[in-house]
């Protein structure tokens, strides 16, 4: 059964989305992101993806107090990403409540501390985070294009023990244009065995329910929920009842 993942994204502190990383393309779901994730749990959601925009654009954590609000507040499992860069930065938000971490710059620039990270923390805490623009993965908040290729960038890093992977499709995010499926059934007949979460273009539970599916393990959502375009009670009673062939 596909795990759900609502995403509350951040900037000044504020319920955002994007349309495909662009930040002029910003809009504004809720002043109080805490409340939005108190809805969620009472959804009967376990885990929620939180991204410091500010924090990736900046190349540091910017809302920490608001990771730490959710996690203090709820009992949701919160993975959170956006301006992970050092030691310091890491430590920071796991001692704000995150119970996992998103990476995925550092992982392109910086090898040997994304490894360092994993051996001390180890593969449950880590999510090796590949944002995908024109088959090459991007940085920085999607702000510049690496050289890296998809498939050999995860390869890289799941010979060293990586079992979570957030890939999202950059043409795809905010878009409402349905997800990558082609990409992740790619990914997942490469790599079978890792914890695989969709990213990008998802726009109904019909999206979701066809990615359950193609048995892709997780997804995360963002602005088809707050479009209304997703309920989430009525997707968890469809996923319950899938019966894989």
């Amino acid at each position: 059964m596909i795990e759900l993942i609502p995403a509350i994204d951040l900037i000044d502190g504020k319920c955002v989305r994007l349309t495909k990383g662009d930040y002029s393309q910003k809009k504004v779901y809720n002043d109080n992101p805490i409340e939005v994730a108190k809805g969620f749990e009472r959804m009967g959601v376990k885990r929620l993806h939180v991204v410091d925009l500010d924090g990736a654009r900046s190349k540091h954590i910017v809302n920490v107090d608001v990771l730490n609000a959710i996690t203090s507040e709820t009992n949701l499992i919160v993975d959170f990403g956006g301006g992970i860069k050092t030691d310091k930065e890491i430590e920071l938000a796991f001692a704000n409540g995150a119970s996992m971490v998103t990476v995925g710059s550092i992982a392109v620039t910086n090898p040997e501390l994304f490894l360092g990270w994993l051996d001390k923390y180890g593969a449950d805490k880590l999510i090796l985070g590949a944002d995908v623009r024109h088959g090459k993965i991007s940085i920085n908040g999607w702000m510049e294009d690496s050289e890296e290729e998809l498939l050999t960038f995860l390869k890289k890093y799941i010979e060293h023990g990586v079992k979570n992977v957030l890939c999202t499709e950059i043409s795809k995010d905010g878009t409402l244009q349905g997800p990558a499926t082609v990409l992740y059934r790619e990914v997942m007949s490469a790599y079978p065995h890792i914890h695989l979460i969709a990213s990008g273009g998802v726009s109904s539970n019909e999206d979701i329910i066809a990615l359950n599916e193609a048995k892709i393990p997780a997804v995360v959502f963002g602005k088809a929920y707050y479009e209304g375009r997703i309920d989430i009670e009525t997707l968890q009673q469809t996923i319950n009842k899938y019966k894989p062939e």
